[in-house]
């Protein structure tokens, strides 16, 4: 790539710009992670602003910290496996490994922060309790969608509104202000509400003295850009505390007998401070420029409308007194403004935080019975669960003259497991092998440890294989196996699905989980590419954002979504110590699900089968889903 030396150990950081406003660089995922750079103080990546339209504005670099190397890069200089991810994305050189999205790419820059200088230990607690914040993915997590994609992205087209006539607030923003309103969990709830209650309880004795004992509760340094302790709540000092490196271990304080008396029922509630709740987090870190521009926008254009956003409001003064926040945000442009005074309001919501849907709603259903009534439903509609033949059940690799490093059995996994994959492998990749014709792009979705993925880059070395898995240690582990083999015939991508954007003509998926094998059905229906997957978790199915069930319009006109999800929890009962009358009803319910989504393909122009893995013992999920584009 033009005026950049590659090096070994270069990480090269790509990141959309399409223009700025008032100084910070748009788009908002772009404005994010540059601030978690500053944040940070991470210097170790090679940053590439990539144009999204022939324009360049020479001033952006003075509003990014002049310690971070900066390039500014059409897309067509792109290393060609970031050409089919959507940004931002971080790459390894050589360029065959790639992290893409958002949140993969903010928790990649915290770890390798950490891993360059071991004392930033604070800045690992912007992933949370047990390091997970942000890393389900947003396919499955409605909250780290929201956070993630669209929060940012209804930002963007709200700030394009025309304000001659008032614009309509985004219904994203109505569920944050609704979130921030829900009560707190954290994992030590009891411990801190009983301080809580210790702290409201010496504040009747004297200010003075209830300020020295919530002091003495948390133990944190102040800086510079730190307010008076003593004006913060207890749930603020804890917040707080966990931002900044302790000298020494906080001296456990054992409490009164009075408070350790009092029933969980009756403690008071903790404040919800960040976003999360209690703790700053790498989510607050994305929502920041989010918020700051819709508070802008809202205090100049629509004054009269701060007043719905009491919360929000709350959050975003909060959120300056985070050590290193202002700092970091003035480097990348995100000047902070004194939000005017809100006048004091009931406690009831605002109306509009009712017409906002919850953030983490599921489908409670309740299931009662067995599948029999629906499966006879289908059956008087002509609908049995019936499998295709098999094209091929004797078929094996000949796994003892493959390299060791193919084989399933060097991962951490018993020789009967690792068996049991191998006869999984023989199905999916005959299948496959037939197809393949030399120069197809093969993907495989939700590659895990690579399995599938790196026997077929072996035994077709004239295609290109693409492992795409969430799992950034899984994903490690792929390649460690595929340097060993030499593969020069394989990228790697660590990425949600909805992050990749190239073209390929045949999907595969080993036991993609609940709904990410419709997922991946979807993406090859897309790019009119065949597929071959093999389902899990059925009981995991739900409808979501992208999918509603039944999916097919046979089986609509056919089962409620009630009597399909009846058919989605019994398909999960085939594990080999059921009995086997059970067994068999699960399979047959396996079978029905299956029946479904190759039915919606067929809708969409392809020639579909569902057959049975050979031997059926290889796995309690051994249906596969076959589909050619006609």
């Amino acid at each position: 790539m033009k005026g950049i030396k590659k090096s070994l150990t270069e990480e090269y950081l790509y990141l959309d710009f399409s223009h700025q406003v008032e100084g910070c660089i748009f788009p908002l995922h772009t404005s994010a992670t540059l601030f978690l750079l500053s944040y940070c103080d991470c210097k170790i990546f090679k940053v590439c602003l990539v144009l999204t339209r022939e324009s360049t504005d020479v001033s952006l670099l003075s509003v990014v910290s002049q310690d971070v190397e900066i390039q500014i890069i059409s897309r067509q200089e792109l290393p060609p496996i970031v050409q089919n991810c959507c940004l931002p994305a971080v790459v390894e050189t050589p360029d065959n490994f790639c992290r893409a999205g958002l949140a993969v790419v903010l928790r990649h820059i915290i770890q390798k922060s950490c891993e360059t200088d071991p004392s930033k230990k604070e800045i690992l607690e912007l992933l949370g309790f047990k390091k997970t914040c942000l890393k389900a993915c947003a396919e499955v997590s409605q909250w780290t969608r929201l956070c993630e994609t669209t929060i940012p992205l209804a930002i963007e087209n709200f700030l394009k509104e025309s304000f001659d006539q008032h614009p309509t607030i985004p219904a994203e923003i109505l569920q944050l202000e609704k979130k921030l309103s829900e009560p707190v969990r954290v994992h030590n709830d009891d411990k801190l509400r009983r301080q809580k209650l210790k702290q409201q309880k010496a504040a009747r004795v004297g200010p003075s003295l209830a300020q020295e004992k919530i002091k003495s509760q948390v133990h944190g340094q102040e800086t510079s850009e730190d307010l008076d302790s003593s004006s913060r709540s207890l749930e603020l000092q804890v917040a707080l505390s966990k931002l900044t490196i302790q000298k020494e271990p906080a001296t456990p304080n054992k409490e009164p007998s009075h408070i350790r008396k009092v029933n969980a029922s009756d403690l008071p509630p903790l404040e919800h401070v960040f976003a999360e709740g209690l703790y700053f987090t790498l989510t607050d870190i994305i929502l920041l420029p989010c918020i700051h521009h819709f508070l802008l926008i809202i205090c100049k254009k629509l004054s009269e409308k701060l007043i719905e956003f009491p919360l929000l409001a709350t959050w975003y003064q909060r959120i300056q007194e985070v050590p290193r926040v202002k700092t970091a945000a003035s480097q990348c442009g995100i000047h902070f403004f004194q939000l005017p005074e809100l006048p004091s309001t009931s406690n009831e919501p605002h109306p509009n935080l009712n017409e906002a849907p919850g953030v983490e709603e599921q489908n409670e259903l309740s299931f009662m019975g067995g599948p029999r009534p629906t499966m006879t439903k289908l059956m008087e509609k002509g609908i049995e669960a019936v499998f295709s033949p098999h094209p091929c059940p004797t078929w094996t690799l000949d796994w003892d003259r493959l390299p060791a490093a193919v084989s399933p059995k060097e991962g951490k996994m018993s020789s009967d497991r690792a068996l049991r994959k191998q006869q999984q492998l023989n199905n999916l990749v005959y299948v496959v092998a037939s197809q393949a014709k030399p120069g197809d792009r093969i993907v495989d979705f939700c590659s895990g440890g690579g399995h599938v993925g790196i026997v077929l880059a072996h035994m077709l070395p004239l295609c290109q294989v693409t492992l795409i898995e969430n799992k950034e240690l899984s994903l490690i582990r792929a390649k460690k196996r595929s340097d060993e083999l030499g593969l020069s015939n394989i990228w790697f991508i660590q990425a949600n699905m909805e992050y990749f954007t190239g073209m390929f003509n045949i999907g595969v998926a080993l036991h993609a989980c609940g709904v990410a094998t419709d997922m991946v059905i979807e993406l090859c229906i897309k790019t009119r590419a065949s597929f071959v997957t093999c389902p899990c978790c059925y009981g995991f199915i739900q409808n979501t954002s992208k999918f509603n069930f039944p999916k097919s319009e046979q089986f609509k006109k056919t089962l409620s979504y009630k009597e399909h999800m009846i058919l989605c929890r019994f398909a999960d009962q085939t594990a080999v110590q059921l009995p086997a009358p059970r067994r068999l009803v699960g399979k047959q319910c396996m079978c029905l699900v299956d029946l479904d989504r190759a039915r919606a393909a067929e809708e969409h122009g392809y020639s579909v089968q569902v057959i049975s893995m050979e031997p059926e013992s290889c796995s309690p999920k051994n249906n596969m889903i076959m589909g050619v584009p006609i």
